[in-house]
């Protein structure tokens, strides 16, 4: 099987093809360190050839709801180092993913309480968790000035000067699925009418500025990005994506970093238009918004030259062992839903693996 070999590309040195993918948990303390259950559910993860962690805001104004964890102060950059030594000493390879909420937010759902700005005054939907447990309805976010702009940009490189601190081998900008970079791209959310909005090269100026200010503090070697072409979820509209697309994978292919991580979707087939135009490793998502991946879809992903590597998100939810299970064609453990967004270990880090699953009925 294709998705069990390794794969080798520089930076990456892999055992296989098989990428944890970025998934909300919250489990963080109150000031946006990650729990020590989180050091632990990573670490029974590190047989994936690739760990990219759950999205991480670099500064609190890009909180997106509450319990998200932060990568911003010395807390922070000291917990995270528990996770990445946890990993490592486990033989794994992981990617902190820098999450930027943008519009994304609500002053109760954020520890410096401020208001979510996003490139312009346009509602999420969405509800939002906050501090308390409850959810908060929708609100709306003021739209960035210059200056907040340039924040934004310089939050995400202090952050990722500070995931290479906790010891993580890279970051992954996260410009996808309704965070701030994809605000600026989509249609919907972005009406400017400065140099950040308007016709595409407009729109692509905050995402490649966040991208050029994160290489420029620890290489484009330790530098990714993940898109999602199109995608409609959490209120985001692109009626015809792939013009920007292609002008955006073509800048961002010039800058030689390590990975981008593609979403595919119904809508628009982004994989299929945007491999050809993309030179570097390109790691596929091919279960956004559709059934869990499969081990047998992603090896047709690969066997048809769509990517070199394949993202699984839910089914490593409950399955920490995924690469032993996908390796001796075992079943998957089901997930207990009612855990996915809890504060404990509970439905986090107490899914066993094959082995002592086999024990517990014995």
């Amino acid at each position: 099987m294709l998705l069990l070999t390794e794969y080798r590309n520089h930076p990456l040195d892999l055992p296989n093809r098989i990428v944890m993918s970025p998934m909300t948990r919250l489990r963080s303390l109150p000031d946006g360190s990650p729990t020590d259950a989180v050091a632990d559910y990573y670490a029974q993860r590190a047989t994936a050839g690739l760990i990219i962690t759950e999205g991480i805001w670099p500064h609190s104004t890009g909180q997106s709801e509450a319990w998200v964890p932060g990568l911003q102060t010395p807390a922070h950059v000291a917990a995270w180092r528990r996770v990445t030594e946890a990993v490592h000493a486990r033989g794994g390879r992981i990617f902190a993913q820098l999450m930027h909420g943008g519009r994304k937010g609500h002053p109760l759902a954020r520890i410096d309480g401020s208001w979510p700005a996003g490139p312009s005054a346009v509602v999420d939907d969405d509800r939002v968790h906050l501090i308390d447990g409850s959810k908060a309805d929708p609100i709306t976010p003021a739209a960035l000035d210059r200056a907040g702009i340039e924040a934004a940009v310089r939050h995400y490189a202090a952050a990722a000067r500070n995931a290479v601190a906790a010891g993580f081998d890279g970051v992954e900008i996260h410009a996808a699925n309704s965070y701030l970079p994809h605000q600026f791209l989509a249609d919907n959310t972005n009406l400017r009418d400065d140099e950040y909005g308007g016709s595409i090269v407009n729109r692509m100026r905050l995402p490649l500025a966040v991208v050029d200010a994160v290489t420029d503090a620890i290489g484009a070697e330790h530098t990714s990005i993940r898109l999602s072409p199109g995608n409609p979820q959490f209120n985001m509209s692109e009626a015809d994506p792939a013009p920007l697309y292609r002008a955006l994978v073509a800048e961002l292919d010039r800058r030689g970093l390590a990975y981008l991580h593609l979403t595919d979707n119904d809508h628009y087939p982004a994989l299929r238009d945007l491999r050809p135009r993309w030179h570097g490793t390109l790691i596929a998502n091919i279960g956004e918004n559709r059934e869990p991946t499969t081990a047998a879809g992603a090896e047709e992903t690969l066997r048809a030259g769509l990517a070199d590597l394949v993202s699984f998100g839910r089914p490593f939810i409950a399955n920490p062992d995924l690469v032993h299970r996908i390796r001796y064609d075992l079943p998957l453990a089901p997930i207990r839903e009612e855990f996915l967004y809890g504060r404990t270990a509970e439905g986090y880090s107490d899914y066993p693996n094959w082995s002592a699953a086999e024990l517990v009925r014995d």
